[in-house]
């Protein structure tokens, strides 16, 4: 079992001016957390730039959370692609099922401790499901990423996969964010509902459709069946619509573009309770990225 690693941002970076004070080894003000929905192409990453320095001011965020998995033209994550996410404010980025589309990938998994994949990959897996964020001011907050079984490639079982992380970082810290990138909403739902009263909050991302459930369940635990997705709506979950629609129709391939038009940054806002990792709030977002002049 591999030892917990903290992934720290220093009093300069980011936004740390919004972190929690520290007083006498007590927290105030609660922990706020940004979680950004699927990330799709230029517009995507134009949307975080832009917006994100917004969003930390208005909810007074402690941290950004952002799934990455399509931010390289709508496929897969590079280098690049990160390292802009990262400029844009972003201090963690998780992935989902096209984690392997950018062969650039290898270099994230084996060297960015502020990237994370999947947690239930098999043993052996380059990269981590699992990261420690730390920043002045603020408790360690854990963030981990999952992905489903149904209607996706097959991985291990991430209910069996889940439980045994969650009590390893139990040890450490009660603030723990996953996310879950799953198609089925059952199965969304029913991992969020086993580990109520052990994490803080559950969003799922893949489906690029923000659903309207968030909610505390009775442990304490923040949900959100599915964030959404921060790119082009003008469009088929980001792409663009005629070869979709040509797709269907005659089942010939096509080349699926990234979209461009009416561009939202989308996902959730959610508070922690510093001292016993309850979710206090869940806020759902849905911001509209000005158009260009």
């Amino acid at each position: 079992m591999r030892d917990v690693e903290y992934v720290k941002r220093g009093a300069g970076d980011g936004a740390g001016e919004t972190a929690c004070p520290r007083a006498s080894g007590h927290y105030f003000g609660g922990v706020k957390l940004l979680f950004i929905a699927d990330i799709v192409g230029q517009p995507g990453r134009r949307a975080v730039k832009e917006l994100v320095p917004q969003l930390r001011r208005r909810h007074g965020v402690s941290l950004v959370v952002a799934n990455g998995e399509n931010s390289a033209g709508g496929s897969g994550i590079t280098l690049n692609t990160a390292q802009e996410i990262f400029a844009a404010g972003v201090d963690i980025i998780t992935s989902g099922d096209h984690l392997w589309d950018q062969k650039e990938v290898m270099g994230l998994l084996e060297n960015e401790r502020r990237f994370v994949r999947p947690l239930n990959y098999p043993p052996g897996t380059p990269g981590q499901g699992s990261a420690l964020f730390e920043a002045p001011g603020l408790p360690p907050v854990a963030i981990l990423n999952l992905q489903g079984r149904t209607f996706m490639p097959s991985l291990e079982n991430p209910f069996h996969a889940v439980l045994a992380e969650v009590q390893r970082l139990r040890l450490t810290t009660k603030i723990i964010f996953i996310d879950f990138h799953a198609e089925a909403t059952s199965e969304k739902v029913a991992l969020a509902r086993m580990l109520d009263g052990r994490v803080s909050a559950v969003v799922g991302t893949h489906t690029h459709v923000q659903t309207a459930d968030e909610q505390i369940f009775p442990g304490g635990t923040a949900f959100l069946c599915d964030g959404g997705f921060t790119g082009p709506h003008e469009s088929v979950i980001g792409r663009e619509i005629e070869p979709i629609i040509r797709r269907f129709m005659t089942n010939m391939p096509q080349k699926f573009e990234v979209a461009k038009g009416r561009v939202l940054l989308q996902g959730a806002v959610v508070e922690i309770d510093e001292l016993t990792g309850r979710a206090k709030g869940i806020e759902r977002v849905s911001e509209a990225l000005p158009p260009k002049p």
